[in-house]
C-alpha cells in the first residue's frame, strides 16, 4: 500500500433528496441533498437527534434510506448494504478487539476480506506508521492512552483503502487536551493522503478545528453549510449563530436599504451592514462577544449605547463581561487583561465595524 493509492481511491458523495424514517412517526433524515467532493473533509454538526449520526450511517449503509439516492463516485449505492460499500468507518467506542495485539487488530479488516498474511502484516504496519504507532504493534490496546486507541482505529480503517472514511464521534471518550492532539492527527491524515472524510460531531470547536466544509443540523434538515469562517462569520440563522460559538441575539431596526446595504439602529448605534436579503423592520442581529467593545464612560459617547457592568470575570487570558443596557444583556469578553471594569460601573458600548450580521427569520 502506498499514498498514491490511498489518493486516488477518495470518491465523492451525494445524497439526493434523501429521507429516513422509522414507522410512520419519525423522521430522522428530511429531504437532505448534499454534495462532499472527493478529498474532502465534511463535517456533520448538530445537537443530539438532529439526523446527523443516521446521515452517517446512511452513508456507511448501516441503514437504508426511505427515499433518495445515495451516490458514491458517481455510482448509486443507495440499496448496496454495508458490505458491497468501498467505505470504512471509526466508531466512538473505537472497538478495538482486547484480547488481540495492536498489529492483529488493524489486520483483522484485511484478513477478513479474503488478504493473505503477509500482505496484510505489511499493510498495517505501514497503516501504523501513519498514525505514529510504528513498534506499538505487538502491545494490547489495554497497554495504550485513550488516544492511541483512537489512532489504531483509523490505522484500521485507513489500511483497507476505503474510497470514504466516516468518523462518528470519535473524540467523545478523551480528555480535552488528548481531543486537541488527536484531531489534529486526524486533520493531518486526512490532508496528506487526500481523504474523502465525512465526520460526525456536536462540538462546534472540534468542527471548526477539522472541516473543510460544515454542514449544521436541525431537526432532521440542513440549516447552513459553509466553510467554518462563513459559518463562524455569516450564520444564517439565530440556531446556527447560537450553535457555532457563543453570540448575543440583538433586537434591531432596519430602517432603509439601498443597493443591498442596510441602514440598522440598535438603541442609539448606527449600523451599515450586508442586508442579506431583508427588507425595513424589526430584525436580529448577531454579535460574537469579542466583537463588543466596553469602555468606561466618557464625553465622547456618540453612536455608542449606555450601559452598566452586572458582572466581571478574570478567566485568565480575558475578562468575560456580562452588560445590562436596558433592552439587551449583553456577554462582552476583553483580552485586556490589566484593565478590568468593576461590576457596577457604567459604561459605554460599540460594536466592531465588521463584527455584527444580520439574520434570517428562524424556519
Amino acid at each position: 500500500m502506498n499514498q498514491s493509492e490511498l489518493q486516488t481511491r477518495a470518491a465523492s458523495v451525494e445524497f439526493k433528496s434523501v429521507t429516513k424514517r422509522y414507522g410512520t412517526e419519525v423522521t430522522a433524515v428530511d429531504d437532505v441533498s448534499l454534495f462532499v467532493q472527493a478529498g474532502e473533509l465534511v463535517t456533520l454538526l448538530g445537537p443530539s437527534g438532529c439526523g446527523k449520526t443516521t446521515t452517517l450511517r446512511m452513508i456507511a449503509g448501516l441503514e437504508m434510506a426511505t427515499q433518495g439516492q445515495i451516490l458514491i463516485g458517481g455510482d448509486n449505492v443507495t440499496r448496496l448494504p454495508a458490505t458491497d460499500r468501498d467505505v470504512s468507518m471509526v466508531f466512538q467506542s473505537y472497538a478495538l478487539f482486547p484480547h488481540m495485539t495492536v498489529l492483529e487488530n488493524v489486520c483483522y479488516g484485511l484478513r477478513a476480506s479474503g488478504k493473505n498474511k503477509k500482505d496484510s502484516i505489511e499493510r498495517a504496519e505501514y497503516g501504523l506508521n501513519l498514525v505514529g504507532l510504528e513498534g506499538y504493534g505487538s502491545r494490547l490496546p489495554s497497554e495504550l492512552s485513550g488516544g492511541q486507541q483512537q489512532r489504531v482505529a483509523v490505522a484500521r480503517a485507513l489500511v483497507l483503502e476505503p474510497q470514504v472514511l466516516l468518523f462518528d464521534e470519535p473524540l467523545s471518550n478523551l480528555d480535552a487536551k488528548l481531543r486537541r492532539q488527536v484531531r489534529e492527527d486526524i486533520r493531518d491524515i486526512q490532508q496528506r493522503l487526500s481523504l474523502t472524510v465525512v465526520y460526525v460531531t456536536h462540538d462546534q470547536e472540534e468542527a471548526l478545528a477539522v472541516s473543510d466544509r460544515i454542514i449544521v443540523m436541525k431537526n432532521a434538515m440542513i440549516a447552513q453549510v459553509g466553510s467554518p469562517r462563513e459559518l463562524y462569520e455569516q450564520p444564517a440563522s439565530e440556531f446556527v449563530a447560537d450553535f457555532i460559538g457563543e453570540a448575543n441575539i440583538i433586537n434591531a431596526q432596519i430602517i432603509e436599504v439601498n443597493d443591498g446595504i442596510a441602514t440598522v439602529h440598535v438603541g442609539n448605534i448606527a449600523l451599515k451592514l450586508d442586508a442579506r436579503g431583508l427588507s425595513e423592520g424589526a430584525a436580529k442581529l448577531a454579535v460574537r462577544p469579542n466583537r463588543i467593545f466596553v469602555e468606561p464612560l466618557s464625553n465622547d459617547n456618540n453612536n455608542a449605547l449606555a450601559g452598566r457592568v452586572e458582572k466581571a470575570t478574570y478567566v485568565g487570558d480575558r475578562i468575560e463581561y456580562k452588560v445590562s443596557t436596558g433592552a439587551d444583556v449583553l456577554f462582552c469578553t476583553s483580552e485586556a487583561t490589566d484593565r478590568q471594569i468593576e461590576a457596577g460601573t457604567d459604561v459605554a458600548v460599540r460594536f466592531d465595524i465588521v463584527g455584527p450580521v444580520l439574520l434570517h427569520s428562524e424556519v
